[in-house]
């Protein structure tokens, strides 16, 4: 189990990394949408190139992040029956959405867009509108996207696993929704009373 953990340490590092980094493309993405309405507006010109590599942008940002946000547990999900269980019967829940769902789901789309991105390459697949972008290569963060949740989902099972057979600490313990409304009121509250002046002092 150790040399499965050290390949679970790998893998949440790397996507850590890729997720953290690409948070910067919607910046740039920010930019170029920017730079491309103000040039569109003043000099009455514009190209498919720039609006197309925007998409490319905010898809390479989703796709490549979709790993990190498995990593931190912060996938969409309801909460309404799985609250009500033990932490061990979550912990099987996981486990089975994990080997059940996610994990055909992704092996299936990577068996798909192995081919798909493959046949984009070969013909030098371009985008239908006029300046456009080449294709494959935004066909191409799609495979790369999938991969790395393929990756991230076994580090993800092979934790699940660790915990469950009491070898490593939760890394995510489950909070509810009203559990973590109460916190968040206790801090708010908390830093509403550091702000407030005392009785009879006075704000300076």
């Amino acid at each position: 189990m150790g040399g499965l953990l050290g390949l679970s340490r790998s893998i949440d590092r790397m996507n850590e990394l890729i997720g953290r980094g690409v948070s910067w493309l919607i910046l740039i993405a920010i930019f170029i949408s920017a730079g491309n309405a103000t040039v569109r507006k003043v000099l009455n010109t514009s190209s498919n190139a720039w609006l197309e590599l925007q998409w490319y942008l905010f898809g390479a940002a989703f796709l490549f992040a979709a790993a990190y946000t498995l990593k931190q547990n912060e996938h969409i999900r309801i909460d309404i029956v799985y609250g009500l269980f033990s932490r061990r019967v979550q912990h099987w829940i996981d486990l089975f959405g994990h080997l059940v769902f996610l994990m055909p789901f992704v092996l299936l789309m990577l068996y798909y867009l192995g081919p798909y991105v493959e046949r984009s390459w070969r013909t030098g697949e371009v985008s239908t509108n006029a300046g456009g972008l080449t294709i494959w290569p935004a066909k191409s963060l799609l495979l790369i996207g999938f991969f790395l949740l393929a990756l991230q989902g076994l580090s993800e099972i092979i934790k699940k696993i660790a915990v469950m057979r009491g070898i490593i600490p939760d890394p995510a313990p489950f909070i509810s929704a009203h559990e973590a409304a109460e916190r968040e009121g206790e801090l708010l509250a908390g830093d509403a009373k550091l702000s407030d002046p005392r009785p009879g002092e006075v704000r300076k």
